[in-house]
């Protein structure tokens, strides 16, 4: 996340639920920067003025965030800056949320907007009603976990987003590690506040903190001759500037300098923290315990579902959901004449060497490689089900090592908007056993094409969309699209292996299993340890998989429940929307109703899907 406090700009809330686009020139960030320019207020229409507004107000959220600004690519004078995560600054952040809320209805009549702009004012009040509801509870999350936090975002930020083309990059590169003190101390901060608050992870989390930590401070400057990973980054990127060795080897030595100095102190720091917090945390591991607990994992709930379901309604579905799943395992049982259950099935796809590439590097680059092929493929079929498609281009890699041990087992990052970055699907290839063969179709489809990339980059792409909307996610909506988009492939054909359509459903049954642990951890007062029994016993995936999962829905509550929600709403669109239009219905126009608007809550979804079946109707 780029703030582990509540960030209240619409823009950048969309930001971090789009897992961190980046990369446009800052001339480039304003949607119709000449209507804006050369139309007079009394010519403008009422969508122009609102629309103007919204460039107003992103650019207002793009001030008041350095890191935003790397992220969509530009550089100016807080190039070498880090946001502030004070308290005070997220409140100051919310307080210019509301504002901003309260004079579009005090100047702006919805009624005279045409109908792609009063869309956008809905998302815009959406997201201000969600920010004022959650104000109760900007103050919870973990500042510090095994997934996500100041610590492993400052390597991840400096290595994947402070591009570095000239010397001033490097002095700006040099100048935020120099303030990796007083950014990663004011984490510190929040953290130990929440803490005297009541607000901590359970015991288990500090461990793995800690590791993460001392990974960012091994090597030189710190200890031993191996460069540290941002020492190593910043070689690599200097290195290939046109510069004099002397100039070169002076950015090395401060860049040295400030290592030591700022980022290795700041560090030693936060390891203290979490040791002393360590000492006293208990084993209790869902949010019930904090206070308020109930009325935070609603919100949670809420928020991540973009729907009002109830926690034992999430939890029935989820029973519901694995018991059928289990059911078409069994088809495919049958298939390949497996003699034995279910479970002793899903022990032979866990354990037996023929679905894993080996542990080694040639292993790993084998697996990379067939990743990309199998995103090719698919790319040669986008007709088929598609009118709009991105022009953004994608690459796969592999996790890098100072996070792996750590990170999920796969994720997606969105492409420059400006062309100078493609989209990238990271693999986790930390351990092998993790990444079947069988589950590499339906990871592919998911984080690559037809799934996030897709979604991510058409709404990018899109040019009649204000900032914020381009920007936007609803973590129901992108995951929804991402599960379903591992779905759509076996109508055109594709998991004709029986071996690989299982692993689509062992993705898709992991997806259902998280509404019955996330709900068990956070409602029913499940342990860890039932938790990961429960996954374990249900899915084929490893008992380190399972543990990985568990351990990630403890810290990060509700997330995990978006996935299946998402995917059944928009299964249950389409199939409403079949039936409604029988042979007028076109699977391509249908995911382009649900593509072409950007990111949206599902009750939104649900109106734009039912207006073009309308329209259609209509002939």
């Amino acid at each position: 996340m780029l703030r582990t406090k509540l960030v209240l700009s619409t823009a950048i809330i969309g930001l971090m639920a789009a897992c961190s686009p980046a990369g446009t020139p800052q001339e480039q960030t304003k949607t119709e920067p000449q209507t804006v320019e050369t139309t007079t207020k009394s010519e403008q229409t009422e969508s122009d003025r609102l629309n103007a507004f919204f460039q107003e107000q992103f650019e207002l959220a793009l001030s008041r965030s350095p890191m935003f600004k790397a992220y969509i690519g530009m550089k100016d004078g807080d190039y070498g800056k880090w946001d502030d995560p004070s308290l005070e600054y997220a409140l100051e952040d919310y307080r210019l949320q509301i504002a901003a809320y309260d004079q579009m209805l005090a100047e702006y009549d919805y009624d005279k907007l045409d109908q792609n702009t009063q869309l956008s004012w809905r998302l815009f009040e959406y997201d201000a009603e969600q920010t004022k509801r959650g104000l109760a509870y900007m103050d919870y999350g973990y500042v510090f976990n095994q997934m996500r936090g100041a610590h492993g975002q400052i390597p991840a930020f400096m290595i994947n987003q402070h591009r570095i083309t000239n010397e001033q990059d490097a002095r700006d590169y040099i100048s935020r590690l120099i303030g990796t003190d007083s950014f990663l101390g004011g984490y510190v901060e929040n953290a130990r506040r929440r803490y005297e608050n009541g607000i901590h992870p359970p015991a288990f989390v500090y461990a793995r903190v800690i590791d993460s930590a001392k990974n960012v401070i091994s090597g030189a400057p710190f200890s031993g001759t191996d460069d540290s990973p941002l020492l190593d980054d910043f070689k690599q990127k200097v290195g290939k500037l046109e510069l004099d060795d002397e100039v070169k080897a002076s950015l090395i030595a401060e860049a040295e300098a400030a290592l030591t100095a700022s980022v290795g102190p700041a560090y030693s720091a936060l390891i203290e923290e979490m040791q002393t917090q360590s000492e006293t945390a208990g084993d209790d591991d869902g949010v019930w315990k904090l206070p308020e607990g109930a009325a935070y994992y609603a919100d949670r709930l809420q928020t991540m579902t973009t729907t009002k379901m109830s926690p034992t309604e999430i939890h029935d579905l989820g029973l519901s959901e694995v018991a059928r799943i289990h059911g078409e395992m069994r088809t495919i049982m049958a298939k390949v004449e497996f003699d034995g259950t279910l479970p002793e099935f899903m022990e032979f796809m866990r354990s037996d060497p023929q679905f894993y590439y080996p542990d080694t590097d040639e292993g790993r680059a084998a697996y990379l490689a067939k990743a990309t092929d199998i995103i090719d493929v698919m790319r040669t079929r986008l007709d088929d089900i598609f009118i709009t498609k991105p022009k953004a281009e994608i690459i796969v890699k592999a996790v890098e090592p100072f996070r792996e041990a750590t990170a999920g087992k796969a994720f997606y990052q969105r492409p420059a908007i400006d062309g100078s970055r493609p989209g990238t699907y990271y693999a986790n290839l930390y351990k092998m056993e993790s990444m079947p063969t069988y589950q590499m179709e339906a990871l592919a489809y998911h984080e690559g094409i037809p799934g996030h990339h897709m979604q991510g980059s058409i709404a990018q792409e899109l040019g009649d969309l204000p900032m914020f909307r381009k920007f936007g996610g609803y973590t129901a909506y992108s995951e929804g699209w991402g599960l379903y988009s591992e779905y759509a492939p076996k109508e055109m054909g594709f998991y004709s292996d029986p071996y690989s359509d299982f692993g689509r459903l062992s993705m898709e049954i992991w997806r259902a299993a998280r509404l019955v642990v996330d709900t068990g951890l956070h409602d029913k007062r499940w342990t860890r340890q039932q938790a990961i029994d429960y996954l374990a016993t249900n899915t084929p995936n490893s008992l380190s998989d399972c543990t990985n999962a568990i351990e990630r829905y403890i810290v990060m509550p509700g997330q995990a429940t978006a996935y299946k929600i998402g995917m059944l709403k928009i299964l249950e669109l389409r199939a409403n929307a079949e039936t409604q239009l029988g042979d007028k219905f076109d699977i391509r126009e249908f995911h382009d109703v649900v593509l072409a608007n950007g990111a949206v809550p599902l009750a939104v979804l649900e109106e734009l899907v039912g207006e073009w079946v309308t329209s259609k109707q209509a002939g």
